[in-house]
Parts: structure tokens; C-alpha cells; sequence
């Protein structure tokens, strides 16, 4: 296998580690590199769970870590007067294993004027999906349900904001924004919720083939990149390094740079096509519906379409093929 590893590192394309596939966080990390264009660059603090990934590629956030639910109290060494507002981030199992008091408490205490991120995806994603007190689910054995935001509030917290869909590029971005130029004095908090995806598929998937086996019509969204649209600078990569976007061959012999691509993995989040494009959806991403068990009239129309879009494609690449025996004989 050692021996085999040069020729594979030709084939398969590296891959540093990082957030897995349709992950709510990714968003989170590619609002703060927008504010972070515009406003500079903050000491951010780290904490131990699947945010942590931010320090690797593309993103390339978090300046310190100390341990698990101490990404607030890393942060306290820079309560002093600055130019610029400090970041904590944690996550909700964090928050819950010791951050509250140690983090929030002690900030609160000292009148820091920090900003705190606490990325609240439903679960103790980073060990395994387990509950937590925050969880949104029903739990026949634990109490779950209690609001992180009820939590700070109660510790005495003056400035909270709550963004229950971290997907949204725009609104990230804007409560990012605000809370580093806000004339509020104290700590700010920052809580950014969306269900782990990969404990979300791992629920949904079961109760989805069971429709479909039961023959009802499901739709499931997909996303893609339009070759011919994809101007190739990539940012969608650059600034969110999802591992369903790669690279492909434009098809297109005037075109000769690679354009984006989006794999079969995609379980259309959507930050993707937002980041790409400064939080406006870029115009080469468009959102397919995968339709199980369709209706009859589905089908023809479906006929129909693909009938018109084959004529089209073929006209297109016969045009592109004269127009490159021209280049190539002038």
C-alpha cells in the first residue's frame, strides 16, 4: 500500500479534514470570512467539537483552543480595550458540559465585550449524536427541550440573538456584522441553529424509503452547477469547501479552465451556490427535483422535456464543433 501511495496521490485528490457533507456549520464559517473581508481580521477562540474544522482549509479560523466548553474562557485573556472585538465559538454540547458557567458565567462577571458563537445543531454531534438538554426531539429517558437562549438570559446576558436557520448566508452574515460594530457594551451571543445533517439523515433516510416502497410521491431537491454558466473562480469551494463540489471538464473547447461540479453526495443545504457569489445565489447553481413514484402526467411531461432539451444540447455542440474547426484552420 506504501508503495502504492505516489500513484494513487495522482488519481485521488487531497482532501484535508473538514465538515461533512450539507453540515449547517460550514454556513456559519463562510458568513464569518465574508464580515471578516470587510471588517478585518478578530482573534478567533476555538473550542473542541466539529467547529474546530474551521482551522483547517478553506477556511482557516481559530487562533487558540483549550478544551471542551472553554472556547469562552480562552477568549477572556483578550477583555481588554481593542480596536477590534474578540470570537468565541462553542458548541452546544460544550455550552452544556461547562461553557455556561465557566464561559458565560465569567463573562458576564467581568463585563467582557466579546463576541460568542454557540453553534446549536440539535445534538453532542461531534462523539456521536447524542442528546443534549437543548435537543429539539422527544426523549422517553432524558429532558430535553430547554432553550440555550432562556440558559444566557437567565446568566444575565443582555445581548442575544437567535438565527434558526444557519443556511442563510445573508442573515449570518448580517447578525455577525452587527454584533462586531454594535455600541453594546457586554458579551453578545450568537446562537445559530440547524439539525446536525448527518443525524438528520440518518432519520430522514429510513422514514423516505418507507414512502417510497409504500408507492407515495416523494421529492427530493438536488443541486447543480451549469457548465456553460460557471465562470471557474471556484469561490463556491473557496468559501465553503463542501466535499460534494469538485472539479470537471467544461465540455466547452473555447473553455479550456475546469468549472465546479456538484456530486451525487450533495443533500442540497444550499450555502454553495450563496457563498458563491458574495451570499447571492450564483447564477450557475440551479436546484433539480428528484420526483419518486411520479404522477402519470409527470412522466410525459418529463418526456417532453428531456425530448426539447436533447434537441437543444444537440444543436448547441454541433455549433461549438464548427466554431472550433474555424479557430483551428484560422
Amino acid at each position: 500500500m506504501r508503495q502504492a501511495a505516489p500513484e494513487l496521490a495522482n488519481v485521488v485528490p487531497p482532501r484535508p479534514p473538514g465538515f461533512c457533507v450539507g453540515c449547517p456549520e460550514r454556513p456559519i464559517f463562510s458568513s464569518l470570512t465574508l464580515v471578516q473581508e470587510q471588517l478585518g481580521m478578530h482573534h478567533i477562540a476555538g473550542d473542541i467539537g466539529c467547529h474546530l474544522f474551521a482551522a483547517m482549509p478553506p477556511f482557516h479560523l481559530g487562533a487558540s483552543t483549550m478544551g471542551y466548553g472553554l472556547g469562552v474562557s480562552s477568549a477572556s485573556a483578550l477583555n481588554v480595550a481593542a480596536g477590534k472585538r474578540s470570537v468565541a465559538i462553542m458548541g452546544d454540547g460544550g455550552f452544556w458540559h461547562n461553557g455556561l458557567t465557566s464561559g458565560i458565567g465569567n463573562a458576564v462577571f467581568n463585563k467582557a465585550d466579546g463576541v460568542i458563537v454557540i453553534v446549536d445543531n440539535n445534538y453532542a454531534a461531534a462523539t456521536g449524536g447524542q442528546d443534549i438538554l437543548s435537543s429539539r426531539v422527544d426523549n422517553d429517558h432524558r429532558s430535553t427541550h430547554h432553550a440555550i437562549a432562556d440558559a444566557v438570559r437567565g446568566m444575565g446576558v443582555g445581548w442575544v440573538r437567535t438565527l434558526e436557520n444557519t443556511y442563510d448566508v445573508n442573515a449570518m452574515q448580517a447578525t455577525l456584522h452587527e454584533a462586531l460594530t454594535t455600541p453594546f457594551k457586554g458579551p453578545k451571543i450568537i446562537i445559530a441553529q440547524s439539525e446536525c445533517s448527518l443525524n438528520k439523515q440518518r432519520r430522514v433516510k429510513p422514514q423516505i424509503a418507507a414512502a417510497v416502497k409504500r408507492g407515495e410521491r416523494m421529492v427530493k431537491e438536488k443541486f447543480g452547477v451549469d457548465a456553460a454558466v460557471c465562470n471557474g473562480d471556484h469561490a463556491c469551494m473557496r468559501l465553503s469547501g463542501c466535499p460534494s463540489l469538485t472539479l470537471k471538464n467544461s465540455g466547452d473547447p473555447l473553455k479550456p479552465d475546469p468549472v465546479a461540479h456538484v456530486d451525487d453526495g450533495c443533500v442540497a443545504g444550499g450555502p454553495c451556490g450563496e457563498v458563491g457569489d458574495a451570499a447571492v445565489r450564483c447564477p450557475s447553481v440551479y436546484s433539480p427535483e428528484w420526483v419518486r413514484n411520479p404522477k402519470p402526467w409527470e412522466r410525459g411531461l418529463d418526456r417532453f422535456r428531456r425530448g426539447v432539451v436533447g434537441w437543444l444540447q444537440g444543436r448547441q455542440m454541433r455549433a461549438l464543433a464548427r466554431r472550433a474547426l474555424y479557430e483551428v484552420q484560422a
